[in-house]
């Protein structure tokens, strides 16, 4: 059976579909000619069916953009820890390779990016989704996206620090700034193992046990004492009597010892010679690479290695030092007094003159001062008869 498509004017299409007809009540009518069978169609099939495909198509884009976003940061991070070992590798080969830190570090990093991209991205197929959705429905988006555009720049106004903040968790995130476990010093001011990195703030642990929740808009600068690899730096002073050779010597013997036993310690210690001059002593600086953030207990331990070699090898430590002179009463009697320092004489020989004192000169034009009056003194009385 064929169907005969009749001729149908575009005035006729429109008082049977509406001003925008769609694709299901325009085949119906050319067809059947059929005006509410037309319009039962558009109702049961052309809107249900348009807003199933949009719901569809927006599953299936938001599955492909997942995808996307995570083969992406997986190729990334396999690049950056390539990057950054094969970098290191030369000075800690077997470390490096033993110690499946850095990939670890970087897994965890991936999977929070990853998870986090996927839900912005997630949430904007979702938008799109739904102002279609409403627009098949018959609704106008019109007013929707504007005052959407005036609702985002009010709350960024209004919330620019919030901004600030995700933004740069953003960056720490990405560019691998610290990590859960890693010792960072912020600014200077705020020390402490990090426990929490989320898009607004980092929390810290200090070493007393204070729990600090830090901006991440506020951080200008961050000090990483414990990314890949740590120093153990130490300035050992000994005394200017000492010999420096024989201190540099057992400095380096008790720093091998330390190599030997720990397997913390990736590299066989150095000792940098005469680092500084003081008031008091010679310091000579020793350095060992160590595991991240175990440099404190490696320094510790050279520390005690050190001060009981030094008891043993006779080497003294140095420490500050003061001279103080005391004196009594029969002290300064016996002091001798200062000498006596004659009056300056002329040229000629003669008697020092007195300096004339100096007036300011009187003008014409000056009163002459007032002469001074004495008062007279009283008359003698006669002497008394006797």
């Amino acid at each position: 059976m064929a169907f005969v498509i009749a001729d149908i004017t575009p005035a006729q299409l429109r008082e049977a579909c509406g001003q925008d007809p769609g694709s299901v009540c325009r085949q119906i009518f050319e067809q059947t000619e059929n005006r509410t069978l037309a319009e039962v169609s558009d109702v049961v099939f052309g809107t249900p069916l348009t807003i199933a495909l949009i719901v569809v198509g927006a599953f299936i884009a938001n599955r492909l953009v997942g995808r996307l976003v995570n083969r992406t940061l997986r190729s990334l991070s396999s690049g950056i820890v390539r990057e950054r070992v094969s970098a290191v590798r030369r000075r800690t080969p077997a470390a490096l390779l033993e110690t499946p830190a850095p990939s670890l570090r970087a897994e965890q990093r991936m999977s929070a990016l990853t998870s986090i991209l996927r839900s912005i991205t997630g949430f904007v197929v979702a938008m799109f989704a739904v102002f279609l959705i409403l627009s098949e429905i018959g609704i106008d988006i019109a007013p929707l996206l504007a005052g959407a555009g005036v609702l985002g720049v009010a709350l960024g106004f209004g919330s620019q620090s919030l901004v600030k903040d995700f933004l740069s968790g953003m960056f720490i995130l990405v560019e691998d700034q610290f990590g859960v476990g890693d010792i960072v010093d912020l600014d200077g001011e705020t020390s402490g193992t990090v426990e929490a990195v989320s898009l607004r703030t980092t929390r810290l642990r200090a070493v007393d046990g204070t729990v600090w929740h830090v901006p991440n808009g506020s951080i200008g600068r961050v000090g990483n004492k414990s990314q890949h690899w740590s120093r153990a730096l130490l300035d050992v002073e000994i005394s200017y009597d000492s010999d420096i050779d024989h201190a540099k010597e057992v400095i380096k013997r008790v720093a091998d010892a330390v190599w030997k036993r720990r397997d913390d310690v990736l590299e066989e210690p150095e000792v940098w010679g005469v680092e500084n001059l003081t008031a008091n002593a010679v310091v000579i600086r020793l350095v060992v690479k160590t595991l991240p953030s175990d440099q404190y207990d490696v320094s510790r331990e050279l520390r005690q290695g050190l001060k009981e070699e030094f008891d043993r090898e006779g080497i003294e430590i140095p420490f500050p030092q003061q001279m103080v002179w005391n004196r009594n009463a029969d002290d300064r009697d016996a002091l001798p007094s200062a000498p006596h320092r004659p009056p300056l004489e002329s040229e000629d020989g003669a008697a020092p003159r007195k300096r004339a004192e100096h007036r300011p000169a009187r003008s014409e034009g000056d009163a002459a001062p007032p002469e001074r009056r004495t008062k007279p003194a009283p008359p003698k009385s006669p002497p008394a008869k006797s």
